[in-house]
């Protein structure tokens, strides 16, 4: 097969050079709500193709690699005495796995446990290609049914408007207490 990314000859669909050039990350913090951050791996333009495989059957192979060289990166260095749930949004299965999931099990380790279908949007509607006052019109409507007064962290493939991760915020502060958010990916230039 060959590379996503460059093309060449390779065992990997992202072969090892384009991970250590291409897929180093640098992360950005963007604000949600007053006490609520995102920090994103990437910047959208720079992987946008990688995140849409996210539909196609390879897209959880492509998710693995994404997730390897941000997500766990991120939780072998993170140093915490105490436990922090790891919440993927919306992980409903969809192409035969759920790339939000893929995500959150990279981090599990001593520190991080991955929750999974416990964030789900009771409204389907995809907000792909929507305009901001589409996805305000179209709240997600989220159910929550973790575990109560622990510490957790939000897990998605993208911030774009930033409401989806706002109303998940709100939702979870409910229940227990939302420490940030993770994205693979920044849409905002």
């Amino acid at each position: 097969m060959r590379c996503l990314i460059c093309e060449k000859l390779s065992f990997l669909y992202i072969c090892k050079e384009c991970q250590k050039s291409v897929l180093k990350p640098t992360i950005t913090k963007r604000k949600i709500t007053e006490d609520f951050y995102c920090y994103s791996f990437y910047g959208y333009k720079n992987i946008e193709d990688l995140i849409k495989t996210k539909h196609k059957a390879i897209g959880s192979f492509v998710f693995e690699i994404l997730a390897k060289n941000s997500f766990l990166k991120f939780a072998q260095n993170f140093k915490s005495e105490s436990k922090i749930y790891v919440i993927p949004i919306d992980d409903k299965i969809k192409d035969g796995y759920s790339h939000t999931a893929i995500l959150a099990k990279s981090m599990k380790n001593r520190v991080f446990i991955p929750k999974y279908n416990t964030l789900v949007a009771k409204n389907n509607i995809s907000y792909s290609g929507k305009s901001y006052e589409y996805r305000l019109k179209n709240p997600r409507d989220f159910e929550f049914k973790g575990l109560k007064g622990v510490d957790l962290i939000l897990v998605d493939d993208i911030v774009t408007t930033g409401l989806t991760l706002k109303e998940a915020y709100y939702k979870t502060k409910e229940y227990a207490n939302p420490l940030f958010a993770l994205t693979l990916a920044d849409a905002r230039d």
